[in-house]
């Protein structure tokens, strides 16, 4: 295992991510974590993240200095190198120049971290502090044109620094360091896999659940599937999945998921029809807060009322990733553990006063797709792109009604029928059509128009923190307007979103 220590680094998934791409297992802690439980955990390495403070600020992050006292290897990363310089004994100062971007880095020999790379390659900085005497025992290893201690090394006790950070994609080598570090410094093994993964899984939830009863909403998407497959082999019969139908769904989709459900997940499955409830609930609400406010709590009271019919159950499933558990935490987080007492979790209320279950909470949405793959779920299941708890309500901007939402159905059915024949289906995170509130002229069959506007949104993300919009080919976009323009009534015109997250959101809503 690596621990990963957080001190608020917007990056701290990415390091995780980086480990875990060599198939060495790693999950993010708090600074604060006690170093017995540290040494519980019995880490093979340690790796310090960065941070936006500086080392002198008041309340800035600190760790029991006992962390280098283990005799584990520690690799600290921008503000991880700098409490490690200053709490064994080192200068740091405010740069004279600070550094944010690319920089040339020039590479001493002996660094194993640095192995069979040319002497200089591009980094990536993002510091305003630098190191400026080193504790004993450490040397300089690289350097830039304006930072002369760029990387340092302690190779009797294994510690080391890097100014600069690996785990992004800009920085040359980046990706090879943290293999060096993972291999030749702490010598780990490549046995994090799917496969061990969900026996793991599987078997905690048999020692924590035993024979009693676990319900579990299904959304159709591949978290809560993934999470109701593994529950699934652990417990069998007694899961209990509930599906609300809130009338927001795509074209077909509750007929499709009904289907794909069944076939691939082989488990008790309730269909609730609660269409008419989210419909009249709705009326009239423009204000896009309000419109989740209200499905929201509609799909609680459902649900409760479901749950309630299944008596005797002490466990609810949740498909929460590890994404969702840090970014519910403060700056220093961590994740939480695997199952926990309930505590308004979701928005689901305290008096069903039942243990959470969250399987997947120390997955990437990434891994979630490799083990649905390793639990034989079906492709199209696994590769199904993220579609958002309030549905359509959210792509539709204004009022919900009956007429709205067909035309949204029928334009977004065509959008996804278009990408998937195009091979890009599975190349984007998300995919869909968004109904404006706007109408605008326009000339068919020689007659004046005065019909809807269609905007297609169409994003790549690696885990939906940022996103970048899709540079879908001219000839695509134009087929797909066409098809939308001439097969769907009351729609006259379509555009194509070109913003990126941030500054705008993926969904409009």
């Amino acid at each position: 295992m690596i621990i990963v220590i957080d001190f608020g680094s917007q990056f701290n998934q990415l390091i995780a991510r980086r480990v875990r791409e060599n198939n060495v297992y790693c999950q993010v802690e708090p600074a604060d974590i006690h170093l017995d439980k540290l040494k519980e955990l019995a880490p093979t390495g340690i790796i310090l993240s960065g941070g936006p403070s500086s080392i002198y600020e008041e309340n800035s992050p600190t760790i029991d200095a006992g962390i280098f006292d283990l005799g584990v290897p520690i690799l600290g990363i921008c503000y991880g190198m700098h409490y490690m310089v200053h709490t064994l004994g080192g200068t740091i100062k405010q740069a004279s120049k600070k550094e944010y971007g690319f920089a040339e880095l020039r590479i001493n020999p002996g660094n194993p971290l640095f192995k069979e790379m040319d002497d200089s390659f591009q980094c990536w900085m993002s510091h305003g502090d630098s190191a400026k005497a080193l504790p004993q025992g450490f040397e300089i290893t690289a350097q830039t044109d304006n930072t002369p201690i760029a990387a340092i090394a302690d190779y009797a006790r294994k510690l080391f620094g890097l100014q600069f950070h690996p785990e992004v994609e800009h920085s040359i080598n980046g990706a090879a360091m943290i293999r060096h570090f993972l291999f030749d410094v702490c010598g780990c093994k490549q046995n994090w896999t799917m496969k061990s993964f969900s026996e793991g899984a599987i078997t905690q939830i048999k020692d924590a659940v035993g024979d009693k009863k676990v319900i579990m909403g299904l959304s159709g998407g591949v978290d809560s599937s993934v999470a109701a497959t593994l529950i699934h082999k652990a417990v069998g019969k007694n899961l209990h999945c509930i599906f609300v139908d809130n009338g927001l769904l795509r074209l077909n989709e509750k007929e499709q998921l009904e289907v794909s459900l069944r076939a691939n997940l082989h488990m008790n499955i309730k269909f609730v029809d609660a269409q008419e409830k989210f419909l009249t609930a709705l009326a009239g609400v423009t204000d896009p807060e309000k419109k989740r406010k209200i499905i929201g709590k509609l799909f609680i009271d459902v649900f409760e009322a479901e749950a309630k019919k299944v008596a005797g159950a002490q466990f609810l499933g949740q498909g929460t990733l590890y994404p969702d558990i840090i970014e519910s935490k403060s700056a220093f987080g961590g994740p939480t553990s695997v199952i926990k007492s309930h505590h308004n979790v979701g928005g689901l209320p305290e008096q069903m006063n039942l243990k959470l279950i969250e399987p997947l909470q120390l997955l990437f949405k990434d891994e979630v797709r490799k083990l649905g793959l390793e639990l034989g779920i079906n492709e199209d299941l696994v590769w199904r792109q993220p579609f958002p708890g309030p549905g359509l309500a959210i792509r539709i901007l204004g009022e919900i009604t009956n007429d709205r939402l067909d035309i949204l159905r029928k334009a977004d059915d065509i959008l996804i029928q278009e990408i998937k024949q195009a091979g890009l289906y599975r190349k984007l995170w998300q995919s869909f059509t968004v109904l404006l509130p706007v109408k605008s002229v326009g000339v068919m069959g020689d007659k004046r128009t005065f019909a809807n506007c269609i905007a297609i949104r169409a994003v790549t993300s690696n885990d939906a923190m940022t996103a970048d919009w899709a540079k879908l080919p001219h000839d695509l976009l134009g087929k797909i307007s066409n098809r939308i323009i001439n097969e769907v009534d009351k729609v006259n015109r379509v555009v194509f979103d070109i913003t990126s997250k941030p500054p705008g959101t993926i969904e409009w809503e």
